[in-house]
């Protein structure tokens, strides 16, 4: 069987500790789009990790942990993670990299400093890991897949030279920096070559074989919804898809088998970088909210950065499960929220004096003003409690009416920021 865990927001949904609970039941854990530009925290026996290119299922003995041909793939970020976590005593996960994944060159990160430099108030919020001049050279065809990392040094230097003449005319004259040396480069993609080389498998021949074992597959998703390209707060999105259906092409998977869509869905709102956050709160009520938020802190997991947080918003939350296709929603850090004597929750959008409960284009929404409900607070800490039945009565109202809100079941309940924090219902 199949399974997708996606984000139906922002990103910073939680996916990581969902995916790193599921992985128990897996085989194998692939991710199929993204880099190491966002982060997964997990919290397990071993301490605390977050996790940017390795997949959540590296924890699990047992499980092979892909990285997908959808993948950014920095290499030594993904290497330098994979020794990270050794280092703290998890034993060496078993990895495997598509030998059709797409390398993310040095150069690509200087390109994404350089542009948000360039851009200066006008830029999108990058985290400056190099993934929209990845993705920009994967689409114009001009990128390295990993096979290329093992052709002969003709081939590999003749691409190397092709694709820097371009590459040191932009350095030159839009960014005025120094151009790319073709022997430096070349050396360092042999580099890479030998480090991933005995992790490099076909894909699409091992996919299918598990798929016909009747493996048990786990997709994992990176950031959400309103961070695709397609259907996100275009242009300030990601540059790779994030929905459950990019999974059938970043993992090789026949659309078909993909069976069950884990949406994760945060019980409040949070987000990193630029673009419209209409439920968005600022000031002494966003410090506090930030400050008792995540499992530290409502900070970036990659960047480091403050999260902008707000209340929960059931117009964005219920057209990102739309878009991912949700068969069952994971609603996560609602532990959180016990400090609140009330709760808001954002049920509509006033644009231009209508109310609209259709989540809008970004010309709309950067118009929209939130139209809330108040629920009152439950006032205790839930963490440690099990069953759904033994939570208290205001905090059982407040998921059953985001579920009423969004129109897709709340199966899952995470309630603290551990493995063992979770509830089925």
């Amino acid at each position: 069987m199949v399974r997708a865990i996606v984000g139906a927001n922002w990103g910073d949904e939680g996916k990581g500790k969902i995916t790193d609970i599921m992985a128990c039941e897996a085989d194998i854990v692939i991710r199929f789009q993204g880099g190491a530009n966002a982060g997964h925290t997990i919290i397990n026996k071993y301490g605390k990790f977050a996790l940017h290119l390795l997949p959540s299922g590296s924890f699990n003995e047992k499980v092979i942990n892909m990285i997908g041909n959808g993948v950014a793939l920095n290499i030594p970020s993904l290497f330098g993670e994979l020794k990270s976590i050794v280092d703290k005593g998890v034993p060496e996960p078993n990895i495997m990299v598509s030998e059709r994944a797409q390398v993310l060159m040095p150069y690509h990160i200087l390109f994404d400093q350089y542009e948000e430099e360039r851009l200066s108030d006008r830029k999108f919020g990058s985290t400056k890991s190099g993934i929209a001049p990845f993705y920009s050279d994967k689409f114009a065809k001009i990128g390295f897949q990993v096979w290329e990392l093992f052709a002969g040094e003709e081939y590999l230097k003749d691409k190397i030279r092709s694709v820097l003449e371009v590459k040191n005319l932009i350095l030159k004259y839009v960014y005025n920096k120094p151009e790319l040396d073709e022997t430096e480069l070349y050396n360092t993609l042999r580099e890479y070559g030998e480090t991933v080389k005995p992790y490099v498998v076909n894909t699409v021949e091992f996919m299918h074989k598990a798929i016909k074992e009747g493996k048990n597959i786990l997709l994992e998703g990176q950031l959400g919804s309103l961070k695709d390209p397609d259907f996100g707060i275009y242009p300030f999105t990601t540059s790779s898809s994030t929905v459950a259906g990019y999974g059938a092409v970043g993992a090789c998977i026949p659309p078909y088998e993909i069976k069950d869509i884990i949406t994760v869905v945060k019980a409040y709102s949070s987000a990193v970088g630029a673009g419209a956050f209409v439920s968005e709160i600022f000031d002494e009520e966003a410090d506090e909210l930030r400050r008792r938020g995540g499992d530290g802190g409502e900070y970036g997991a990659t960047t480091g950065r403050p999260r902008r947080v707000g209340w929960f918003d059931a117009v964005a939350t219920r057209y990102g499960c739309m878009v991912q296709g949700t068969t069952q929603i994971a609603f996560t850090v609602l532990d959180v929220l016990g400090y609140l004597d009330k709760l808001k929750v954002c049920v509509g959008y006033e644009v231009d004096g209508e109310i609209i409960t259709s989540f809008p284009t970004t010309d709309k929404l950067n118009r929209a003003k939130p139209v809330y409900e108040e629920l009152d607070g439950w006032k205790c800490d839930i963490r440690g409690i099990k069953r759904y039945d033994d939570l208290p009565e205001n905090c059982r109202r407040y998921i059953e009416f985001a579920e009423e809100k969004i129109g897709f079941p709340i199966k899952i309940i995470s309630n603290g920021p551990s493995r063992d924090d979770i509830i089925y219902r």
